[in-house]
């Protein structure tokens, strides 16, 4: 048997509750992103980030308030976009820090993330939340900090989750042989792209989800059925 040497997380749904992301900070940062824009549009990273709001919906000389209501209806479709995942954590940066939230973890994650790190194998993230906005969610969870477990982040800027091809550049990134790499999503198709570029995967079926008979990918319900 392959051993495994590194693992690679996703987030919603896997390490932390889909609700938490779609009922709290989606909320939130949809609530505050126009002040937020008018505010800090004088920053180099914000002008940048919605300059390629702009360029990506192929809006020319798009006003500030093109830009602001552009960014709302992507929220409202939950849209993959980098420019909006990236403000968006620049949004929640201000809500954890003021304390109007701590991020969701499912019980037994800190604790498994421990085990696994204790037992020598490399964690990583991989979520379509820009890296920033990844580090704050593991920062500022329920269960403590975790940050410190985790030797890197990935997210859409390295890839679409649903290309093989995002997979094997995370390997290379880590300097690991992708049948090395354990990636962990909810998601079939993520899982699809990631053993199409040779990785081992699980599939994380939250209750009340049910496992199929014959699942395409190894199952779980939980971290803890996980022996990597």
């Amino acid at each position: 048997m392959t051993a495994i040497r590194a693992i690679v997380t996703d987030i919603e749904g896997t390490t932390s509750s889909i609700s938490f992301v779609k009922d709290v900070l989606f909320p939130y940062a949809r609530r505050r992103l126009p002040a937020y824009v008018e505010t800090h549009a004088d920053k180099p990273e914000v002008q940048h980030w919605l300059h390629e709001a702009a360029r990506e919906a192929n809006l020319i000389e798009a006003s500030r308030q093109e830009v602001i209501v552009l960014l709302l209806r992507w929220i409202d479709e939950d849209r993959k976009s980098t420019a909006l995942k990236a403000l968006q954590g620049m949004i929640w940066k201000d809500g954890y820090e003021e304390g109007e939230y701590r991020s969701h973890m499912y019980p037994e994650v800190a604790a498994r993330l421990h085990a696994w790190r204790g037992e020598g194998l490399h964690l990583y993230v991989y979520s379509s939340g820009s890296v920033p906005a990844q580090k704050l969610l593991f920062r500022y969870s329920e269960s403590g900090d975790l940050t410190p477990l985790f030797a890197g982040y990935f997210d859409t800027e390295t890839g679409p989750k649903r290309e093989t091809e995002s997979y094997r550049r995370i390997a290379e990134a880590i300097g690991e042989r992708p049948e090395h790499v354990l990636f962990l999503s909810d998601v079939v198709e993520e899982l699809d792209a990631a053993h199409e570029a040779g990785m081992k995967t699980g599939w994380l079926l939250r209750p009340p989800q049910d496992i199929p008979a014959q699942p395409r990918h190894p199952a779980y319900t939980s971290f803890d059925a996980i022996k990597p």
